[in-house]
């Protein structure tokens, strides 16, 4: 069991780190009661937070199950994208690029 979170590689590191944040909690408390979550919550409970151009943030959201977040410091601008937890995702999931620490300069 995993849940997604996807961030649009276009927004700032500090809002992105808040989005991330956000976007747990959000996911949780929206599908709690979901089987779903009570099975991803008796562990391990992983996450992949994944990097999404604006292509890929759009055609995420035509998979069931999310939350879109939004940013009011960013006028409201949508920045992430949390996945109900499940076994199986689509294909374009494996093609998401993790959320990494930028390299040391």
């Amino acid at each position: 069991m995993k849940m997604y979170i996807l961030v649009r590689d276009d927004i700032p590191l500090g809002f992105a780190m808040v989005a991330v944040a956000h976007a747990s909690l959000a996911g949780y408390l929206k599908f709690h009661d979901s089987p779903e979550v009570q099975a991803w919550l008796s562990g391990p409970f992983f996450k992949a937070v994944c990097k999404a151009n604006a292509t890929e943030f759009e055609n995420a959201k035509a998979v069931p199950d999310h939350l879109v977040l939004t940013e009011s410091a960013l006028d409201g601008r949508e920045v992430a994208i949390v996945f109900k937890p499940r076994d199986e995702w689509p294909k374009m999931f494996k093609f998401l690029r993790l959320y990494r620490e930028p390299p040391a300069s």
